[in-house]
């Protein structure tokens, strides 16, 4: 049954929460923001001091061998970046989620529990 008493104290406890997982997402983001910021940073400067070897180089094959082994590094940076930023996303989607997991849990057995009742009164109700 609804009491008017503790409507209140349920927009507090929903608001908590969505505050609590507002604040999740938020460092999330910004702990992806400044790891993006540094990835772009240092792959500029690799870039930069690749542009400087390949500038000094005197041969076809020395230039060849220097480019060929900076797209390997480069490529490899990439992949362990973009795997880096894939976890920090999960990391971000269960943080921001946990706040959740205790009302959603309420919900369910709340919801359980009423199916019960309901099953068992209209057994009864039919013998």
């Amino acid at each position: 049954m609804f009491n008017f008493s503790n409507a209140g104290f349920a927009g507090k406890d929903a608001m908590e929460i969505m505050t609590n997982s507002y604040a999740a997402m938020t460092k999330g983001f910004q702990a992806i923001a400044m790891e993006a910021a540094e990835y772009s940073k240092k792959s500029f400067e690799d870039s930069v001091a690749h542009m400087q070897k390949l500038t000094g180089v005197r041969s076809i094959e020395a230039a060849v061998e220097l480019q060929t082994s900076f797209l390997t590094s480069s490529y490899e940076g990439y992949v362990s970046e973009a795997t880096k930023l894939g976890g920090m996303y999960t990391d971000l989607a269960k943080d921001s989620y946990k706040p959740y997991e205790a009302p959603m849990a309420q919900a369910a057995n709340a919801m359980q529990t009423a199916t019960k009742a309901a099953a068992s009164a209209a057994k009864s109700a039919a013998a």
